[in-house]
């Protein structure tokens, strides 16, 4: 493989690993910005907060009710967080594996 071409082989690979630890960290943020203004009992009839409601609960979807508290606060920051986790695990992993190609 001539060189210029792995040069810009590994410049794309680094590029798309950028690429994805920014989606994963955006998306981690939005989630974990919802569990802020939860717990600063933001104006749920705001639209910024309802906004950030919506997108939180449907990137969480799938991890919110997957344990049960008796507390709702703690519902709140164990099923969306570990959402905000999965996804900068996921993201991060992925994005180390395409720097390394």
């Amino acid at each position: 493989m001539p060189t210029h071409t792995r040069v810009h082989a590994a410049r794309s690979s680094s590029q798309a690993g950028r690429a994805v630890a920014l989606v994963a960290d955006v998306l981690a943020f939005v989630i974990a910005l919802w569990i802020l203004l939860y717990l600063l009992e933001a104006n749920q009839g705001n639209e910024l907060v309802g906004f950030v409601h919506d997108v939180a609960s449907w990137l969480a979807g799938w991890s919110y009710d997957l344990f049960t508290f008796s507390r709702e606060w703690v519902q709140v920051v164990v099923g969306y967080g570990l959402a905000a986790v999965v996804y900068l695990l996921v993201g991060h992993t992925i994005a180390g594996w395409l720097y390394r190609r």
